[in-house]
C-alpha cells in the first residue's frame, strides 16, 4: 500500500486530509471514538503511504507487509485511509456504515472487510495475533514484517504482555510493536491507575525499543527508516515504538479521556478544522467542507 511513497511533507498533508475526514465523519454520522483515531493518525499515514510492502491490488500476497489494529474501536480510521487509497468508495463504506445489516461496524471485520488482517475490538488481542503471524513468517522464512497498533489502555491487558514475552523469548525480529501513547484510556488519565516506564518494560522482556512523539511525522518516519533489516539468522529483537502522543491530536478541545467517543456539531467541527490547518500551517488555510 506504499506505492505512493509519499515524503515527509505530503506525509504530514495527508495526515490533515485523513484528520479532518474524521471531524468530518463525527459531525455527520454521529459518535465515532474520535479521540484515539486523531492520536494514531500520523502512524498510520506513515505505514501505509509509505512503509508498508503491500500491494493494495493482491492481499492475498502472504509475502506482504501486515497490519494489525488491535486499538479495533479506532477501525474509521482505516475505513477513511482505505478509501483514500481505492480498496472501497466512500458510499461503500458510509452509506450504510453501522447500520443493521451493513457489512461496516465501527470494530472491523475482517471476514466482511477486505485490508483488515485481524477482526479486533475486544482489546488485548491484536498482539497476540500478530505474534502468531510473525511466527509463521519466520517458519516459513517469509522476511516481511507484521506491524501491530496497541493502545497504552489495552496495555492493561495480561494478554499483551504474554505475547511480549513470548516475542522476545523466540526474538521474533519481524514484529514491531506501536504504542499508540495518548495518556488516556476511555475514562482515565495516565497516571490515575497504573505508571510504567515503557522502555524498561519492554527491554525486560527482550524487546529493542525506541520512543518518539509520534504526532511529529519526521520522528515517525525516522524510526520506521532505522528499522533494522529481518534476518532471521541473527540474534536480533522483536522492536518496540512508544509513540507518544493526545488523545484528540491537533483539535485543541478533544485532547483528553472525555474524547474517547463523541460526536461534533457544527460549531465544534469548523473550530476543529481550523485547529487542525494551525497545527500544520501554523495558520488557518483553510475551512472548507471536506
Amino acid at each position: 500500500m506504499n506505492s505512493q511513497l509519499l515524503d515527509v511533507e505530503d506525509l504530514m498533508d495527508k495526515a490533515v486530509d485523513i484528520r479532518k475526514k474524521l471531524c468530518h465523519l463525527a459531525n455527520s454520522m454521529g459518535v465515532i471514538h474520535i479521540g484515539g483515531m486523531l492520536s494514531s493518525v500520523d502512524i498510520v499515514v506513515a505505514l501505509f503511504y509509505r512503509f508498508l510492502n503491500c500491494d493494495i491490488s493482491n492481499l492475498a500476497d502472504e509475502s506482504r507487509d501486515k497490519f494489525v489494529l488491535s486499538k479495533g474501536h479506532c477501525g474509521v480510521m482505516l475505513y477513511v485511509v482505505f478509501c483514500d487509497l481505492g480498496l472501497y468508495t466512500w458510499e461503500q463504506v458510509f452509506g450504510d456504515y453501522n447500520k443493521l445489516g451493513s457489512s461496516f461496524g465501527q470494530h472491523p471485520n475482517r471476514k466482511k472487510n477486505k485490508g483488515f488482517e485481524v477482526s479486533t475490538g475486544s482489546l488485548g488481542h491484536g498482539l497476540s495475533v500478530s505474534v502468531g503471524m510473525a511466527l509463521a513468517n519466520r517458519s516459513n522464512n517469509t522476511t516481511s514484517r507484521v506491524y501491530c497498533l496497541t493502545g497504552d489502555g489495552e496495555m492493561q491487558e495480561g494478554s499483551n504482555w504474554e505475547a511480549i514475552m513470548y516475542a522476545g523469548s523466540h526474538k521474533l525480529s519481524n514484529l514491531v510493536c506501536i504504542v499508540d501513547f495518548n495518556q488516556c484510556t476511555s475514562a482515565f488519565r495516565y497516571g490515575d491507575n497504573i505508571v510504567l516506564d515503557w522502555e524498561k518494560a519492554f527491554e525486560a522482556f527482550g524487546w529493542g525499543v525506541t520512543q518518539i512523539n509520534g504526532a511529529d511525522m519526521h520522528e515517525i518516519v525516522r524510526a520506521f527508516d532505522s528499522l533494522p533489516e529481518v534476518d532471521f539468522s541473527k540474534e536480533s529483537k522483536p522492536i518496540a515504538i512508544i509513540s507518544k502522543t493526545k488523545k484528540g491530536q491537533n483539535v485543541d478541545f478533544m485532547e483528553g479521556p472525555a474524547w474517547h467517543y463523541g460526536s461534533m456539531d457544527d460549531k465544534m467541527y469548523n473550530e476543529a478544522i481550523v485547529s487542525i490547518d494551525k497545527h500544520r500551517y501554523g495558520e488557518v488555510k483553510c475551512s472548507e467542507n471536506i
